[in-house]
């Protein structure tokens, strides 16, 4: 069997995880340390390490493997790129950035390059399926520059909003979106 399969292999890097991001809540990035997460997570070093080089790769991982699916997975199992899914990802991106920054407020941050680099690369992943099946004769330079364009718009978009804590005003972000598609 498989390791990543192993319910044991799974319940364990959960729990490192989850001590990750307890942490972040009490803590700055800076000051966690591997020494912090294995302690609350119960587990030894050795083991932290079985399952990540460091802490910005735990990092990396929960947010790409963890906080990031509820964002996209709802909208992976569609068929075509519409408005309203562009609508879906831009209100589940804006919420997951605010629930990020008011759970992590601390680290929110300190996570901000990483949210940044690993939320642009999932987008234009989910942007450059639907542009490949939906536009088939495209060569892939188009449709990953055109996968890059939705991606960082969206992106860049939410986080004028987190920023200035005000609420989009849904037609005008309808409109930009039907531009987009």
């Amino acid at each position: 069997m498989e390791k990543t399969l192993d319910p044991r292999f799974l319940r364990t890097r959960r729990l490192i995880m989850d001590a990750f991001l307890q942490l972040a809540m009490e803590k700055d990035f800076k000051e966690i340390t591997i020494k912090d997460i294995t302690s609350r997570a119960t587990v030894n070093r050795a083991t932290f390490y079985y399952h990540f080089f460091d802490k910005h790769d735990l990092l990396e991982k929960v947010l790409a493997e963890d906080v990031l699916q509820g964002v996209l997975s709802h909208v992976e199992t569609e068929k075509a790129l519409t408005v309203d899914i562009m609508q879906t990802i831009f209100n589940s991106l804006l919420q997951f950035h605010r629930s990020l920054a008011n759970q992590c407020m601390r680290s929110y941050e300190a996570f901000t390059p990483k949210i940044e680099m690993i939320i642009k690369e999932e987008l234009a992943r989910v942007m450059r399926d639907f542009l490949k099946k939906k536009h088939e004769d495209w060569p892939y330079e188009k449709v990953e520059l055109h996968s890059i364009k939705l991606s960082w718009t969206i992106y860049g978009i939410s986080t004028k909003y987190v920023a200035s804590g005000e609420q989009p005003n849904e037609e005008i972000i309808r409109e930009l979106l039907e531009e987009m598609i």
